[in-house]
């Protein structure tokens, strides 16, 4: 199922678009063009279309606007070898996606049109996919509700919208570890949540967490569980891992999903690289205790947060109302950067790709 095109009559001139490639920061630049698809109760969704990028006019009453039905999601295009253009597991960004949109009570977009809004965007706007290192198009789905009125129930119109950001390092300072606060006072969510959904409203409840973090010294917040307060589960919108030992008797551990958390694309994928490159890897438990315990004794001793937009991100310092440690040395480790490498290899095409996990678009 193709989707229309417009062509945008007024598109960033080359010059305006490398200029924009120098540097361009993350989601401070977006391509010349935008996807958008319709849903209504009565005809479910429209063909859609590829159309110029530009704002969005809404009704104040807009349904989204009072009531919070956004859901989104992350994924990015990789400049191949070859001068393709590949993404990274589209269709596990499919089936979130539509997972989100059931537990919000939204329709699903059909895993087949979400990829193919991906395919027809990166197509239009291949240009603004650089081969620099750590550069890539950042693509972000969204889908809002846009019945207008008042009335506190599910929607009955809604648009898909897709945008692409062309995107450097994450974290302009490169690798370079984080510090991070662990709340004690806020939660990121609770059981029978929206914890597992990628929604706006996740996000939003997270800020005031994350100037606490700020106004501490500290870079990230680190969410723990809403009963006890105990056990880690989230660094800001990133999944943690933790990695005790070293070498080859390495082992890697990560939150188990208990519902509360987002079941992160990058996390399952680093557990399967772990395996590849001869380290154990599992889903636990994991208290502040614990990691506090692990750090001193140097059992733990490594711990990075990972997602699509960071990639890898190690943890150097912790910070909490009661206590602060070091993780190791407190510089990057050798399984988190060996890691990282072999995450980003693959997707760049340096390196192969046994998974399957390469979506070729162009």
């Amino acid at each position: 199922m193709a989707l229309s095109v417009q062509r945008n009559p007024h598109p960033r001139s080359e010059a305006e678009r490398a200029a924009a490639l120098v540097d361009p920061g993350f989601g401070q630049f977006f391509t010349d063009h935008m996807v958008s698809i319709e849903w209504t109760a009565d005809g479910g969704w429209n063909a859609g279309a590829v159309l110029p990028y530009g704002p969005l006019s809404l009704d104040p009453a807009t349904s989204a606007l009072h009531y919070g039905q956004l859901i989104f999601e992350g994924l990015k295009a990789y400049r191949q070898p070859d001068g393709s253009i590949a993404t990274f597991r589209p269709e596990a960004n499919a089936a979130r996606f539509a997972r989100s949109a059931h537990r919000l009570g939204m329709p699903q977009l059909p895993a087949e049109l979400f990829l193919e809004s991906v395919r027809a965007l990166v197509e239009a706007d291949q240009q603004w996919v650089d081969s620099a290192p750590e550069s890539s198009l950042y693509l972000r789905p969204t889908m809002i509700a846009t019945e207008v009125g008042l009335g506190v129930r599910p929607s009955n119109a809604y648009t898909y919208l897709l945008i692409a950001s062309p995107v450097g390092p994450y974290f302009r300072s490169g690798v370079k570890p984080v510090t991070v606060w662990l709340s004690t006072e806020y939660t990121r969510a609770a059981p029978g949540g929206t914890g597992d959904a990628k929604c706006a409203g996740n996000y939003a409840a997270s800020m005031i967490a994350q100037a606490q973090a700020q106004q501490q010294g500290c870079d990230q917040v680190v969410w723990l569980d809403a009963v006890e307060h105990r056990y880690v589960e989230e660094m800001g919108g990133m999944n943690l891992c933790f990695v005790y030992g070293s070498g080859p008797d390495a082992r890697l551990v990560t939150p188990k999903l208990t519902g509360t958390l987002l079941p992160g694309i990058t996390r399952e994928s680093l557990l399967t690289l772990a395996q590849d490159l001869g380290y154990r890897s599992e889903e636990d438990m994991i208290s502040v205790e614990e990691w506090q315990a692990g750090n001193a004794s140097g059992e733990l001793t490594e711990v990075f947060a990972c997602g699509t937009g960071a990639v890898i991100t190690p943890v150097g310092h912790v910070k909490g109302a009661a206590a602060e440690w070091t993780v190791g040395d407190g510089s990057p480790g050798p399984v988190t950067m060996q890691l990282r490498k072999a995450l980003l290899d693959l997707q760049t095409g340096r390196a192969p790709d046994p998974h399957g996990w390469m979506y070729r678009l162009t």
